[in-house]
């Protein structure tokens, strides 16, 4: 109990959060004002014998956005869906088949996160109970695996690099985990996580 008192207490309690941190934090640039899609991901806690875990998914390689990229389960919001909760929750029941009755709790939010590609996402951090079953979307999801959120919170783990992304050399967050690369968005947004739960210098919104 003592690591999810934690998580509560570092995190917001309502998805109206008003700082936002994004790709143009972590490259050190001015954020750019424009129209944005909401979006909204689910952090998964899986509360494991051995600790916590993080629940991520490998997309695959032939969708429009993030190809091929590790991410959370979630996705731009419906007409329909009544808030960030209801979003992340919907989409990782449709992406992964993880059923909202194993979220036993919505623990809080991170920042909001705002992506070159024009999402404004709220990361909603929730705490999954085993066992379950999941049930990837074929066509979205090539695979889902969990990462010890130990091992994310080590900063030791969140390296710094740079790429040129239209003609700007920008940097980005990668957390490298066994034979896989977490990065961009998601690797952000972890880092966001674990400066938040360590009292660690947060990225600049």
């Amino acid at each position: 109990m003592e690591m999810r008192d934690r998580v509560r207490r570092c995190l917001h309690s309502t998805h109206q959060v008003e700082i936002i941190t994004g790709d143009h934090a972590v490259a050190g640039m001015e954020r750019e004002e424009r129209a944005l899609m909401p979006a909204a991901v689910l952090v998964p806690l899986v509360e494991r014998t051995e600790g916590y875990t993080v629940l991520l998914t490998q997309r695959t390689d032939h969708l429009e956005h993030h190809a091929g990229q590790i991410s959370f389960p979630g996705g731009r919001t419906e007409e329909e869906d009544a808030s960030p909760v209801e979003t992340a929750l919907r989409e990782a029941e449709e992406e992964i088949g993880l059923h909202r009755q194993h979220v036993v709790e919505i623990a809080g939010f991170l920042d909001l996160y705002q992506t070159v590609t024009g999402f404004l996402v709220t990361p909603v951090v929730g705490f999954i109970t085993p066992p379950f079953e999941l049930a990837l979307d074929d066509f979205e999801v090539a695979e889902a695996f969990e990462v010890p959120l130990e091992f994310i919170l080590d900063s030791r783990h969140h390296e710094h690099r740079s790429m040129l992304y239209k003609g700007q050399q920008r940097q980005y967050y990668v957390i490298p985990y066994e034979n896989r690369f977490i990065w961009g968005a998601t690797a952000a947004m972890l880092v966001n996580f674990a400066q938040r739960l360590t009292g660690g210098k947060p990225l600049l919104p």
